[in-house]
């Protein structure tokens, strides 16, 4: 199971890492840096963790394959959902209402939450005589 998820968050987080430098890119070249909080975040939580998160999942056997599965899901949906509310928040391209941009903003990021606090959960949960080896 954490093969499974570890080769998933790492496939997301090289998406998420060409999404961010490519935004990065995009705000050099034309000098505007409205997309600045969300060109950091995608990179920080998209890339970053979700590659971290991979990594870990390569290097050690958790005793419960359901909270890989929750934390996995969580992680994905989470930085989805705050990426994307942050977005719609700041830029609105849509033009949704305040309230929608809002709540979507406010979900995305307690997913995001609950994910992290997941993970630490995570690590107390691993094969012992696994982390002894290493």
């Amino acid at each position: 199971m954490e093969q499974k998820w570890s080769l998933r968050l790492i496939r997301l987080a090289a998406i998420f890492a060409l999404l961010g430098t490519y935004l990065g890119s995009h705000m050099s070249g034309s000098g505007s840096y409205e997309y600045r909080p969300i060109h950091a975040h995608i990179l920080l939580v998209g890339w970053l963790s979700m590659f971290a998160w991979g990594i870990f999942y390569r290097a050690f056997t958790v005793k419960s394959k359901k909270l890989v599965v929750v934390h996995g899901w969580t992680a994905i949906l989470g930085v989805f959902g705050l990426t994307l509310g942050m977005w719609f928040y700041n830029i609105n391209p849509f033009n949704f209402s305040n309230t929608f941009t809002m709540v979507f903003f406010i979900v995305g990021g307690t997913t995001l939450l609950i994910s992290f606090a997941l993970f630490i959960v995570v690590t107390f949960m691993i094969n012992q005589k696994e982390e002894m080896k290493n």
